[in-house]
């Protein structure tokens, strides 16, 4: 897929059709000149439906249609007749697509699990036919309700990956490097920052035919929560990885420092992100010697406690097989 295709944000209007009116009909016939009312009711109008599907990876077809209206409910006739309902809209998105309403920004649904559906909007109520009026004392009505109009809507739809494992870290720091060489993906790689515009996705094989799946995450920068740099953008999308892999540059003047700010930041965007079990993976290693590597080794020991690291070099595959199996472990294991 290129980055082009990946579409992870898009603002749709949706309509739902109107009710169908009620009929004011009376019963006529060769022989019965003065029958009762029978006149039915009008059909409802169609529903917009949001339904998951799981063959589906971005949000790519919203791009070149954002209107979706749905038919608009027939109206009621004689005996007793109720009129057709509107034909319903179905709307196919991702799993891991958030709903949200334009206005309000509210999140109105989730999708989380293939095939489930969702009336997001409803269609407007077919109005009651004459015969739903008579009584005792009015035996003859000679009206009946209108239909009910639909509802217009503009929604926002936000696609957050689904991914074992996000790679987070500052821009530039090997992060599409690593995944170009554990993976079969080939994100852009450049030596400037912010190369990575938007995720991407690779499958990780592992041992005896196994896999698992990992993102790229465009670099963070401080204020990123705040909306700095790309921001929201990509922030959302590690909110959906079972494991965060920070890549810390072993080029940095203080690798811990790194390590903090991208903390922090995922803090303030949401602090339920520091649950998710962490790894470090200190990248260009191949560009320690020894003893640089045992200063980073102890800083890392004593600063950052209870995370596991490996030291890494994408160019020179050090250290690649012992990420892997570190992934593997925390993905499967309580460590």
């Amino acid at each position: 897929m290129t980055e082009g295709n990946f579409v992870d944000y898009v603002k749709i209007n949706i309509y739902s059709g109107n009710g169908g009116k009620g009929s004011a009909h009376f019963r006529r016939e060769k022989y019965i000149t003065k029958g009762g009312p029978d006149g039915g009711d009008g059909g409802r109008g169609g529903h917009i439906i949001f339904v998951t599907d799981k063959s589906l990876w971005t949000l790519y077809h919203f791009k070149f249609k954002k209107h979706f209206k749905c038919g608009h409910g027939g109206d009621g006739s004689g005996s007793r007749s109720t009129g057709a309902d509107g034909e319903d809209v179905i709307i196919r998105v991702p799993i891991g697509t958030v709903i949200k309403d334009f206005k309000t920004n509210n999140i109105i649904h989730e999708t989380i699990e293939d095939g489930e559906e969702k009336i997001i909007l409803k269609g407007g109520k077919g109005g009651l036919g004459n015969w739903n009026f008579r009584s005792s004392t009015n035996q003859a009505p000679r009206y009946a309700q209108p239909g009910i109009k639909g509802e217009e809507k503009q929604l926002v739809l936000e696609l957050k990956l689904l991914a074992d494992v996000g790679l987070v870290g500052f821009p530039n720091v090997g992060k599409s490097t690593l995944l170009k060489t554990l993976t079969s993906a080939k994100p852009k790689i450049g030596n400037y920052e912010f190369t990575t515009l938007k995720p991407n996705l690779g499958i990780v094989e592992y041992r005896d035919f196994k896999s698992f799946v990992i993102a790229d995450i465009p670099g963070i920068i401080e204020g990123a929560s705040e909306g700095r740099g790309l921001g929201h953008y990509f922030l959302r999308h590690i909110e959906r990885n079972s494991v965060l892999l920070f890549l810390l540059s072993s080029e940095s003047d203080d690798i811990v420092k790194q390590y903090e700010v991208l903390l922090n930041e995922l803090k303030k965007y949401n602090p339920e992100l520091l649950d998710k079990q962490r790894l470090i993976a200190i990248s260009k290693s191949d560009l320690l010697d020894e003893k640089q590597r045992s200063k980073i080794k102890k800083n890392i020991s004593n600063k950052i406690i209870d995370v596991p690291f490996e030291f890494i070099s994408s160019v020179s595959n050090i250290g690649l097989i012992q990420i892997k199996d570190l992934m593997w472990k925390v993905l499967n294991e309580d460590i």
